[in-house]
């Protein structure tokens, strides 16, 4: 099964916010609170911070596109 295109800003919004939220969470998570119970926190703290981590990059995302074209410019030859 596949998704059709036009719905290719959302699946990337989708899997690029899903995978930060789970490496961040990790992160975080082993440092202030160690590898007790990780499993469990580690899923929790990402299960509760996704919903917010995915409109935030679907809102986010082009407006970064559009900054990133105007502090960037073509390569010139000479």
């Amino acid at each position: 099964m596949r998704i059709h295109r036009r719905y290719a800003p959302i699946l990337f919004g989708a899997l690029l916010s899903a995978i930060m939220v789970s490496i961040v969470s990790a992160s975080v998570i082993l440092i202030n609170q160690g590898t007790d119970d990780f499993i469990s926190r580690w899923f929790t703290s990402t299960i509760t911070t996704w919903p917010i981590a995915f409109p935030t990059v679907l809102v986010v995302a082009p407006l970064v596109r559009k900054l990133v074209m105007k502090l960037t410019a073509e390569q010139t030859s000479g």
